[in-house]
C-alpha cells in the first residue's frame, strides 16, 4: 500500500514537474524579443524605441530581429519582394547593436555590410531572429534588405492562419506585417492633408507651413512670430520670403540683409561717392557744389562770390579761378598785382636817354636834360654859370628828380623831401612851389631851416604826369645876398591803385 502511494504520488510529481518545464519552455523568449501574451508568441523589442541614444554620431537606428543596426539616415529597408520601406530613424548616435555585428567590403558601385542577430523565436513564424541583414549603397543613398527566415529552422504552418492587431495583416510567411494604408488608399486624410503611415495605423498631417486647426490646415504666419526676417517678412501660402529696406540686399541665408555698397555697385555721383548703412551720399571736388538733383556737380563761379579775391580781375574756371593782371603786371602769390620792371627786363630808351620805371610803365627821359644857359655838371644837375649875363635872373641850379606814385593815394601824405645841400653862415632859407601846382594838389611844409617836405593834399588818378618846381630861396641875414636854386620834380601817376 505504501509503495503504491509513493509510486502515485511519483508520478504525479513528474507530471507537475513536465508541465511546468513546458510553461517555461513555452513563455521564455531569447534575447531581443520578449513574449507576446495576446498573440501568444515571441515578439521583436524595438531597441530602437526604448534604449536612449542608441547611435550616434549622425547615425539612424533601424531594429533588426533579436537586435538593431546603425545605419547612414539615406539608408533604405527592402522587405522581402526587395520593394524598398523608408525607415524612421529612433534615435542618432555611434554604435552597433548590442546582438548584431557589421561587416564591410567595397564592390563596385557601392558598400555591402550584413549583420547578424541573436538567434530565437519569431512571430508567425515567418523571419528568424538570426536572418542575415545585407547592406547596400547606391550613389547616395544606403539600402538594406531584409532576407527571409530559413523555412528549416522553424517550420512554419501555411494553413495555420494567425491573428493579427488592427492595421496589420498576415504575410505569406504568416508573420504579421503592417498595412500602409497611405498606399492603399484606405485612409480618410483631407485632400489638403499628408497621409503619413505608422506601424499598425496611419496619422494625418499638415503640409509644411501649416498647422491644424480642428480639421483643416490653415497657413502659418510666419511673420507674426518674430524674428524670421532681418528687416521685412512677406507671408505666403504655407511659406514666406524675406525682404530688404532700400539700400539692402538678402544675405546668401535669405534672412539678414546686407548693405549695399552703391558706389562699387552703380556708382551715380559725378565726382566723389561715400557708402553710408543703407544708402550712399555724394560729394563734389573743390570748386564745385552739389546740384538740385544731389548727384551732379556744377562749378561754382568764385568771382561772383566776392570782388576780393583778386586785386585786378577775376577770371573763373571750371572748378576754380584765376586772377589777371593789366598790362604792365604779373601776379605773385596767385592773387596779387606786382609792378614789371621794364627798365630791367625790355628797355627801349635810347643810349642819350634814361629809362625812368613807375607803376604799370615806364617813360625816357633824356640823360642831359639841361637847357642854354645851363650846362650838365653832373647827373641830373644842371648849373646857369655866373659869368653868363642870361643867369642874374634864373636859379643858380636845376636838379631833376623822379619819381612815382599809384593812383588814388590816400590824402593827405607826405610824399618827397627837399633838403639844401649847401649850408652857409648867417643865411635864411625859405622853401615854395614855384610852378605846377595849379590846381591845388600838393603843399609844400618846411620841416627846418634846410629842408621841406612835399604833402599830396588831393588824390590823384592815372595815368598822369606832373612836373612840379621846388625852389629854395636862400638870402643872409643882412640882405646882401640872395639865390635861388630849384629841385623840377616830375611825378607820374600809375593807372592802377596798385
Amino acid at each position: 500500500m505504501l509503495k503504491a502511494l509513493f509510486l502515485t504520488m511519483l508520478t504525479l510529481a513528474l507530471v507537475k514537474s513536465q508541465d511546468t518545464e513546458e510553461t517555461i519552455t513555452y513563455t521564455q523568449c531569447t534575447d531581443g524579443y520578449e513574449w507576446d501574451p495576446v498573440r501568444q508568441q515571441c515578439k521583436d523589442i524595438d531597441e530602437c524605441d526604448i534604449v536612449p541614444d542608441a547611435c550616434k554620431g549622425g547615425m539612424k537606428c533601424v531594429n533588426h530581429y533579436g537586435g538593431y543596426l546603425c545605419l547612414p539616415k539615406t539608408a533604405q529597408i527592402i522587405v522581402n519582394n526587395e520593394q524598398p520601406q523608408q525607415e524612421t530613424p529612433a534615435a542618432e548616435g555611434v554604435g552597433a547593436a548590442a546582438n548584431a555585428a557589421a561587416t564591410s567590403s567595397t564592390g563596385t558601385g557601392g558598400v555591402a555590410a550584413s549583420g547578424m542577430a541573436a538567434s530565437g523565436v519569431v512571430p508567425g513564424g515567418g523571419f528568424v531572429a538570426s536572418a542575415a541583414a545585407e547592406v547596400q549603397t547606391g550613389r547616395n543613398n544606403f539600402v538594406i534588405r531584409r532576407n527571409p527566415a530559413d523555412p528549416q529552422r522553424i517550420p512554419a504552418n501555411p494553413s495555420h492562419r494567425i491573428q493579427c492587431a488592427t492595421g496589420y495583416e498576415q504575410s505569406e510567411h504568416n508573420v504579421c506585417q503592417d498595412i500602409d494604408e497611405c498606399t492603399a488608399g484606405t485612409h480618410n486624410c483631407r485632400a489638403d492633408q499628408v497621409c503619413i503611415n505608422l506601424r499598425g495605423s496611419f496619422t494625418c498631417q499638415c503640409p509644411p507651413g501649416y498647422q491644424k486647426r480642428g480639421e483643416q490646415c490653415v497657413d502659418i504666419d510666419e511673420c507674426a512670430i518674430p524674428p524670421y526676417c532681418h528687416q521685412r517678412c512677406v507671408n505666403t501660402p504655407g511659406s514666406f520670403y524675406c525682404q530688404c529696406s532700400p539700400g539692402f540686399q538678402l544675405a546668401a541665408n535669405n534672412y539678414t540683409c546686407v548693405d549695399i555698397n552703391e558706389c562699387d555697385a552703380s556708382n551715380q555721383c559725378a565726382q566723389q561717392c561715400y557708402n553710408i548703412l543703407g544708402s550712399f551720399i555724394c560729394q563734389c571736388n573743390q570748386g564745385y557744389e552739389l546740384s538740385s538733383d544731389r548727384l551732379n556737380c556744377e562749378d561754382i563761379d568764385e568771382c561772383r562770390t566776392s570782388s576780393y579775391l583778386c586785386q585786378y580781375q577775376c577770371v573763373n574756371e571750371p572748378g576754380k579761378f584765376s586772377c589777371m593782371c593789366p598790362q604792365g603786371y604779373q601776379v605773385v602769390r596767385g592773387r596779387t598785382c606786382q609792378d614789371i620792371n621794364e627798365c630791367e627786363t625790355t628797355n627801349e630808351c635810347r643810349e642819350d636817354e634814361m629809362c625812368w620805371n613807375y607803376h604799370g610803365g615806364f617813360r625816357c627821359y633824356p640823360r642831359n636834360p639841361c637847357q642854354d644857359p645851363y650846362v650838365l655838371t653832373s647827373e641830373n644837375r644842371c648849373v646857369c654859370p655866373v659869368s653868363n649875363a642870361m643867369c642874374r635872373e634864373l636859379p643858380q641850379s636845376i636838379v631833376y628828380k623822379y619819381m612815382s606814385i599809384r593812383s588814388d593815394r590816400s590824402v593827405p601824405s607826405d610824399i618827397f623831401q627837399i633838403q639844401a645841400t649847401t649850408i652857409y653862415a648867417n643865411t635864411i632859407n625859405t622853401f615854395r612851389i614855384k610852378s605846377g601846382n595849379e590846381n591845388g594838389e600838393f603843399y609844400l611844409r618846411q620841416t627846418s631851416p634846410v629842408s621841406a617836405m612835399l604833402v599830396l593834399v588831393k588824390s590823384l588818378s592815372g595815368p598822369r604826369e606832373y612836373i612840379v618846381d621846388l625852389e629854395m630861396l636862400t638870402v643872409n641875414s643882412i640882405g646882401t645876398f640872395r639865390t635861388s636854386s630849384v629841385l623840377r620834380l616830375t611825378i607820374i601817376v600809375g593807372p592802377f591803385s596798385f
